[in-house]
């Protein structure tokens, strides 16, 4: 082969790799797995170093702390028992020096002792400092001495770099600790020097342990996955062909089903898959039709005399004081109780729409703490009339979530509007808003008579009421909740109930920020903070 032809050669590599890549769902799926598994075994590998790593450092430090105490103890010991009190010569700095660095060389860490410290002195580069031979002294960081300049100075330690100045090992990462001796009437200050040496060597072996096994797994992982994909790829590519005929309306498609492997078990799930769609196509069709036919006959049986009987009303209504007073009241009772079967409506065509799967968002991007602004505008009049205060507590940032704004008001609304109800005179209802990068949440907070045990999940059933004995007119149509969790699931979020005797309750809602995103978590919890706090002081 000539140099032209190799060079050709070379030069249509690219090009084919390209066309298999293009053309290859197998090597697509085979190069996707082993880079996700890449990325996954090295995350999981760097969460472990990184934990095993912080364990051992905290259990040295914790070890370094104990041997320098117990250094430190006996120091203190042998001063005191050599102060004179018992006719022996007092301690000399040498006497008390030497045996500490002995013992540090043969324990295998480093002590620099600097002193006596006076407001000029007391610095490692002062004169009269001892250590241990072969170490830098400049391994203390210049900060930490410093916070011993002054007598009395409390323990402090730190991370630095062991050096030495014999030739003969190489610095290495370790743990500082400062502390101060009284000797008479002078004070000394002492740092003990630990290397970590061996956790250094222990973390190597278990990274390059790590890597092995990391090899061997994606090695593996990409061998099985272009064998399980290579058994794949003929009836994907079949289901690919007979869902772009399913797709162009051609609903009575079907896969040829032929054998007895999981394959065909495909197929058959797959012939399953569309003769499901075609019968929920033609259910949801036929729900449409009723759907539609419901609100006409509604509209057409219920709005035409609910008009007549608002007309006569509004003239009792507007003639009220030329009546005497039961009559007066009875055309007054008539008025809000018209009121509240036109809302009444409303609420059960909703309710029909949601049944009957017809219920459609209008999305756009909406910021919680503005629809709580203007919930608490309109319902400020009622509060008052109360003696209630309505309270927004929003972060500085705008809690945006693609929503529909006429929905989520309606939820906001109802909570508000329920708390407000169930408040007692005097008492703060508190709307919290906040969001992360995934969710934006809202949560109403009330100081009324709260839930019982297993009501928070009937608070959302259609016409249940806490208390029966309550007044209907004065709790809505029943259906405000109902409404609300439904409108909260159809974007794909929560509503949740917290309340307890006598501590009140809260509502929580949380939207995911994002259309059609999953929901983990929420920005607020769910049982408020004042309420957790009262349950652990009992």
């Amino acid at each position: 082969m000539t140099l032209q032809q190799v060079t050709r050669a070379v030069r249509r590599v690219p090009k084919q790799l390209l066309s298999v890549w293009r053309r290859s769902i197998q090597t697509r799926v085979v190069v996707y797995t082993v880079l996700l598994t890449a990325a996954a075994v090295s995350l999981v590998g760097l969460i472990l170093l990184e934990q095993i790593g912080d364990e051992m450092v905290q259990d040295r430090v914790a070890a370094a702390k104990g041997e320098a105490s117990e250094e430190l103890a006996a120091a203190r010991t042998s001063i005191a028992e050599t102060s004179g009190a018992n006719g022996g010569p007092p301690l000399q700095r040498n006497d008390l020096g030497d045996p500490i660095i002995q013992r540090s060389v043969s324990r295998g860490y480093g002590v620099v002792i600097a002193g006596p410290v006076t407001p000029t002195t007391g610095l490692i580069s002062d004169d009269g400092v001892e250590w241990t031979p072969g170490l830098d002294v400049r391994s203390v960081p210049r900060a930490l001495e410093n916070q011993f300049q002054a007598i009395r100075a409390e323990p402090s330690w730190t991370y630095t770099r062991i050096s030495y100045d014999d030739g003969e090992r190489s610095s290495t990462p370790g743990i500082v600790i400062g502390s101060q001796l009284e000797l008479h009437d002078d004070t000394y200050n002492i740092y003990f020097l630990f290397p970590m040496d061996q956790e250094q060597e222990t973390l190597g072996v278990l990274t390059r342990g790590l890597l092995a096994a990391g090899a061997i797994l994606i090695l593996l992982i990409g061998v099985g996955s272009w064998i399980v994909t290579r058994h794949v790829v003929t009836p994907i590519r079949i289901a690919r062909r007979t869902a772009e005929r399913l797709a162009a309306g051609r609903l009575e498609e079907r896969m040829v089903v032929h054998g007895a492997d999981d394959l065909t078990g495909l197929a058959i799930s797959f012939n399953q898959m569309a003769s499901g769609l075609q019968n929920q196509i033609r259910q949801l069709e036929h729900l449409s039709r009723i759907q539609r036919r419901f609100s006409s006959d509604v509209s057409h049986e219920l709005r035409t005399p609910l008009t007549t009987v608002r007309m006569a009303s509004d003239v009792l209504h507007e003639a009220r004081e030329s009546f005497d007073a039961p009559t007066a009241r009875a055309a007054e009772l008539l008025q809000t109780e018209l009121d509240r079967f036109e809302t009444l409506l409303g609420d059960l065509l909703e309710i029909s729409r949601f049944d009957a799967g017809a219920a459609v968002l209008d999305l756009y991007d909406t910021d919680l703490t503005a629809v709580a602004q203007a919930v608490v505008e309109a319902y400020a009049p009622l509060a008052d009339k109360r003696d209630i205060e309505l309270k927004i507590i929003a972060p500085d940032h705008p809690c945006i979530a693609e929503v529909d704004h006429r929905r989520v008001e309606r939820i906001v609304r109802n909570l508000v509007a329920n708390a407000t109800d169930h408040a007692l005179i005097g008492q703060t209802v508190t709307i919290r808003v906040d969001s992360d990068d995934h969710a934006a949440a809202l949560t109403v907070r009330d100081h009324g008579v709260g839930l019982a045990p297993g009501e928070t999940a009937l608070v959302f059933n259609r016409f249940w009421r806490a208390d029966p004995a309550r007044d209907r007119s004065s709790g809505g149509t029943g259906l405000g909740l109902s409404i609300s969790l439904e409108d909260a699931h159809l974007h794909g979020g929560w509503l949740q109930a917290w309340g307890r005797p006598d501590q009140g309750a809260q509502f929580r809602l949380t939207l995911p920020r994002h259309a059609g995103a999953a929901l983990r978590h929420s920005p607020l919890p769910l049982v408020p903070v004042d309420a957790r706090d009262t349950l652990e002081a009992s």
